[in-house]
């Protein structure tokens, strides 16, 4: 209390530096900066980690991912990182105040509580655990949890709704993410190699044609070792024909474990057709250029394939002949007659495909042997048009 004329004011103290003695207040500060700092950490690693499974699950965009150690759990977004930075930047400015930033961190901390108690409920569920105890569980924590919500919402206007906002945001693309790959999935179906391998063996033998490459490849998401994408198909054969000695497709599939190093090979049709599935460990650089050479190679040696080199080769080394890789990007096409809302989705879809991580980065192809092809993405086309002729 303080003499003011006859009165007594209040002083008004900090309750953070209020509770400690004045001796101990160096200590104080240090220890709370110390555990802000590792706090901090925590809050990177754990979204890196997020992010990470979310693209694993397909519920994100495919991100950059680098993994410092032989570890999976450590990893690095750079994306991500770079986000956390400009979202700390924008904050700090535009509350400027940290009693605002407290409202946003309150309600955001006591939404994570509660979202881990009913996911850790529902985790319970899953391995049939007893629901009396499913619901003493959930009914106990909720209750807590949920008075400290009821607290928090009442500084929603303080700096709350940025909490909202960006949890907001996050859910838009996830929901856009998954609702495009359920769309596309409805619509288009793989195709079997076999069912075009004529087209393609004809198409590899026209001399009309100008070749495009001793060894053409497509990158496949498809596992199957007999199907690929109908794009690919229509992009070799249709958009303009690609004349090629050997057509490759192929998939590649991440392990967890860090080194894995291994692949199998599909001989659709010998000399003319191959689809391989490769199996590296998350920690293994993907170099496509390098690997399917590989596969060549050893595919020439046990005469399981023949190339005709029209290049010169040096000394001691195998004619594998010059490779191409083929990378195709969608645009949602005009043909379509989709709903108002589903082709919004999809539009959304393709422009945020387009800005993440490159094919052609993602896969280490060089630049040199790599060709972006755009193909129209036709999902449902028009079948009722009401066009007349006149005489």
């Amino acid at each position: 209390m303080a003499m003011v004329g006859d009165k007594l004011e209040p002083q008004h103290v900090n309750p953070f530096y209020g509770v400690m003695p004045d001796y101990f207040l160096p200590f104080g500060i240090a220890i709370a900066t110390l555990a802000a700092i590792i706090a901090s950490q925590a809050m990177i690693s754990g979204s890196f980690t997020l992010v990470s499974e979310a693209i694993r699950l397909d519920l994100l965009p495919k991100l950059t991912v680098i993994f410092p150690t032989q570890m999976k759990g450590q990893l690095y977004v750079p994306a991500v990182n770079t986000l956390l930075w400009a979202g700390c930047v924008f904050v700090t400015f535009y509350f400027k105040e940290s009693k605002y930033m407290e409202a946003a961190y309150g309600l955001s901390v006591t939404l994570t509580m509660l979202m881990s108690t009913i996911l850790l409920s529902n985790f319970f569920v899953l391995n049939r655990v007893k629901s009396v105890y499913v619901w003493a569980f959930l009914i106990w924590y909720l209750c807590f949890e949920g008075a400290f919500f009821a607290a928090n919402l009442l500084k929603f206007k303080d700096g709350g709704f940025i909490t909202v906002i960006i949890a907001s945001m996050l859910f838009f693309l996830m929901f856009v993410w998954v609702q495009a790959k359920r769309i596309k999935n409805r619509y288009i179906q793989n195709v079997k190699i076999t069912d075009y391998i004529d087209q393609l063996i004809l198409l590899g033998s026209d001399d009309d044609i100008p070749k495009c490459a001793t060894n053409l490849v497509f990158l496949s998401s498809t596992k199957s070792p007999k199907k690929v994408e109908e794009k690919i198909l229509y992009s070799i054969l249709q958009t303009q024909p690609k004349r090629a000695d050997i057509y490759w497709f192929i998939h590649l599939e991440t392990t967890d474990e860090p080194y894995t190093m291994e692949y199998k090979v599909n001989m659709i049709s010998r000399d003319d057709v191959y689809k391989v599935n490769f199996r590296l460990g998350f920690r293994v650089e993907q170099r496509m250029n390098v690997f399917l050479r590989k596969v060549v190679e050893d595919l020439l040696e046990n005469d399981e394939l023949a190339v005709n080199s029209r290049y010169h080769i040096g000394h001691g080394e195998i004619a594998t002949g010059d490779f191409k890789f083929v990378i195709i990007q969608e645009f949602l096409s005009h043909e379509n007659d989709l709903p108002v809302l589903e082709q919004a989705v999809m539009r959304i879809y393709l422009a945020v495909k387009s800005i993440t991580a490159s094919p052609q980065n993602w896969f280490g192809l060089d630049s040199d042997s790599v060709e972006i092809e755009q193909v129209p993405l036709v999902l449902r086309r028009v079948k009722h048009l009401p066009l007349k002729r006149i005489l």
